[in-house]
């Protein structure tokens, strides 16, 4: 029989690669090129390689650069564009070098030129301008407290770009002013699916509704100095050309690919969602109690889900993201004789701020492994590390959220 972590971990990356630029971007790129040249702007975990990707396959004269995190490049110079590393999810010195030389860079695009904005989950913080009259340190500090706060990360996103020069497609704006073509090429982290939400938009149009950054901002326990009210008000993006926006890559064609190589295993796929949210322990609980139906049933079941899960309450000094707190919490609500192995992995291959990429679970660990210690102290990674259930497979250059199988044997015909 085929070891289980390993099987699972196998479809965890085909999943990945499914949902990565070498198999989605190639087919959709201009054949031919424009009469000047083509300028490549770029953010997020998956970057670097969709730039790379694109600048083997263009023809003509390309340009351009892209940011995205420290680690995620792609070990290898790109022709024509630059690559710049920053840190998520709090921007640094290089996130704001990166605003500015890709502000620079559309300024140069005109008529004749064409534009391409390769975007991915991530390019809300690792792309900074702040907006006029705001320094890189208020926004830092800012988006420090919004995230330590809890606040979900479409709240968090919606005062990014309204602090920013940016986002909210203010890019496009500017890209576009004289008549250049503009194209935008996306690799899903939220839910929806909505392009405007993704690295907070640089290239695509959203709202303007400064009295709502301000209250999300407050709301969290942050005083809003009267100047940073004045430069969130005075922040109105201009108009955004309307182009093309390709959606390269969702959770759901990920889940896709994984359902295709369990069925060729012979295994029945129950997909429970793409799009799942809340919190990672208790959504884990729920699934255990799915899975213990599911061994009343004759043959071999795979429970999928994607989506973007969140550690609630987390203790600053905790270690273990979504994934690990989502398996601890699975664990923690299985019988140790039950039939069921899991695996729960982000995309991106960070499982919130430590190594790995995710982890797997055995139900026989249930019976010595202190999973509400874990829970209680959010330190599921030394939790998994003791129990050599850690998944770590370095940063994968593609985000489109959580990966999470259930593997459950049922009862004999």
């Amino acid at each position: 029989m085929r070891d289980m972590k390993a099987l699972l971990t196998s479809y965890f990356l085909a999943g990945i690669s499914a949902a990565g630029a070498k198999s989605t971007l190639p087919a959709v790129l201009p054949q031919s090129a424009p009469v000047g040249k083509t300028v490549i702007l770029g953010c997020g975990k998956a970057a670097a390689e969709m730039a790379d990707v694109a600048a083997h396959h263009l023809s003509g004269v390309v340009t351009g650069c892209v940011v995205t995190r420290h680690g995620h490049g792609v070990g290898r110079s790109i022709p024509g564009v630059a690559v710049i590393e920053a840190r998520h999810p709090v921007p640094d010195d290089q996130s704001l070098e990166a605003g500015e030389r890709l502000l620079e860079l559309a300024l140069t695009a005109g008529q004749g030129d064409r534009v391409l904005f390769l975007i991915s989950g991530g390019g809300s913080s690792l792309l900074c301008a702040p907006a006029v009259g705001i320094t890189l340190a208020e926004k830092q500090a800012m988006t420090d407290h919004l995230v330590r706060s809890g606040a979900p990360i479409q709240d968090i996103n919606l005062v990014r770009r309204h602090l920013s020069r940016v986002k909210g497609g203010r890019l496009a704006a500017v890209a576009g002013a004289r008549g250049a073509e503009l194209l935008t090429y996306v690799i899903s982290d939220v839910a929806n699916d909505d392009p405007a939400l993704i690295a907070s938009g640089p290239s695509v149009a959203a709202a303007f509704v400064p009295e709502q950054a301000i209250a999300i901002l407050e709301g969290s326990g942050w005083h809003v100095a009267p100047h940073i009210m004045d430069a969130i008000h005075a922040n109105r993006p201009p108009d955004v050309p309307v182009h093309p926006v390709h959606m390269l890559a969702t959770n759901s064609h990920a889940l896709d690919a994984v359902a295709t190589c369990a069925r060729a295993d012979g295994w029945n796929v129950i997909n429970l969602g793409d799009r799942l949210t809340g919190d990672a322990a208790v959504t884990g609980k729920a699934h255990a109690m799915h899975a213990q139906e599911m061994i009343k049933q004759p043959g071999k079941h795979l429970l999928l889900s994607g989506g973007e899960l969140t550690v609630s309450g987390a203790r600053k000094d905790g270690c273990g993201g979504p994934n690990l707190e989502y398996l601890t919490g699975l664990l923690s609500a299985i019988d140790p004789s039950a039939s069921i192995e899991a695996f729960a992995g982000d995309s991106d291959g960070i499982d919130g701020s430590e190594d790995n990429a995710g982890g797997y679970i055995d139900a026989a660990w249930a019976a010595h492994a202190d999973c509400a210690q874990a829970l209680a102290s959010n330190r599921t990674y030394d939790l998994f590390k003791s129990l050599g259930g850690l998944i770590i497979t370095g940063p994968t250059r593609t985000n489109v959220n959580d990966i999470r199988m259930i593997a459950v044997r049922g009862s004999p015909q």
